[in-house]
């Protein structure tokens, strides 16, 4: 055989085995990622589902399907991994058979009821609305930690949390209740003991000065002239009680824009004009600007309080009768101009 022709085929084999090499390398330690990102993967994902989300991310997803195999990782870890522009295969496999990763930063503000609460964070993390207010109406956890189907929103003060987004509905759950009770510390629960309240009444109250303004400048006003009525054994006469009443009996998706006289008399545990003291639990989800509101109000002579027609979104407040009802006519002659019939 010629000489030549020998030593060709075997260059062209030591040629073959290169590119073959070369494309294994390629496949492997070659840059993969082309821009950052991020991926979500399920706790019951699949390999598919995988390369489904890094096709956004990757020209040849399968390549993570193949160094998968070749590196024995079978088992994909649930979680938001971060990817960066530039990692290769080899890091993708890595960073997803660590469990390394990245936390989000979830939030939510003051949601009326368990059902939007359930609704809001199910669009943050991986459990859905269901299973979310499955677990935060679970019996054994309300009965251990002394809630109510009722009482239990006020375990979860509107904030920003660092959760893993695969964070169970229970594990969401459980970790709202140690920050419930990181929030209510020795000095807010001294304060609470000095109004004569506990942790829940002063959310209840809270939760009415939530309701009844938006601007955090007033909200020390208005939980003093709560807390004064309180204390002279007044009824609250708070119109978000009656609202709340109304909605009861309506549904949440009842409008009110406007209480009338009729409202004022419906037979209900939460209507503060027909009951003295605090409702049963709160009418809704306080901030943390409302609670402390209480806890740090203002003192002064006000009992009585009107939308203002002058500063919209500000109140009248007043000491007397009589200057309470000079505003409240104004008030109401302003709402009859604007065509507001409820």
């Amino acid at each position: 055989m010629n000489k030549k022709i020998i030593l060709g085929g075997i260059a062209a084999i030591f040629l073959i085995g290169g590119i073959i090499g070369f494309n294994y390398y390629q496949k492997i330690f070659g840059k993969a990622v082309t821009k950052n990102g991020a991926i979500y993967i399920g706790s019951n994902a699949s390999f598919v589902d995988i390369k489904k989300q890094l096709s956004e991310f990757v020209k040849h997803p399968e390549n993570f399907v193949w160094v998968a195999k070749k590196k024995k990782f079978t088992q994909p870890k649930g979680g938001k991994y971060l990817l960066k522009k530039g990692m290769n295969m080899n890091d993708v496999v890595n960073l997803l058979r660590s469990g390394n990763q990245t936390p989000i930063t979830l939030s939510f503000n003051n949601q009326d009821t368990l059902e939007k609460l359930a609704g809001r964070i199910a669009e943050q993390i991986e459990a859905d609305s269901i299973t979310l207010l499955q677990a935060m109406k679970d019996p054994s956890f309300l009965a251990t930690n002394k809630f109510t189907k009722k009482s239990v929103l006020g375990m979860y003060i509107p904030n920003s949390y660092e959760f893993y987004w695969n964070t169970s509905a229970e594990k969401f759950r459980d970790k709202m209740l140690r920050e419930y009770n990181r929030f209510w510390t020795s000095a807010r629960l001294e304060k609470a003991k000095k109004l004569n309240l506990s942790k829940e009444e002063v959310t209840t109250l809270a939760s009415i000065v939530q309701k009844e303004t938006a601007k955090k400048i007033e909200r020390p006003i208005v939980a003093g002239l709560y807390l004064n009525r309180l204390k002279d054994n007044w009824p609250l006469q708070a119109d978000p009680t009656v609202i709340y009443a109304i909605k009861e009996i309506k549904g949440q998706d009842f409008v009110v824009k406007r209480v009338l006289n009729k409202d004022l008399v419906i037979n209900s545990p939460y209507n503060t004009y027909k009951n003295t003291g605090l409702p049963p639990t709160l009418i809704a989800m306080p901030d943390i600007s409302s609670i402390d509101a209480v806890l740090n109000h203002h003192q002064h002579n006000y009992y009585y309080m009107c939308a203002s027609v002058d500063k919209i979104g500000f109140h009248e407040f007043a000491n007397s009768l009589a200057q309470h009802n000079r505003n409240a006519i104004k008030y109401q002659q302003w709402v009859n101009q604007q065509g507001i019939k409820r």
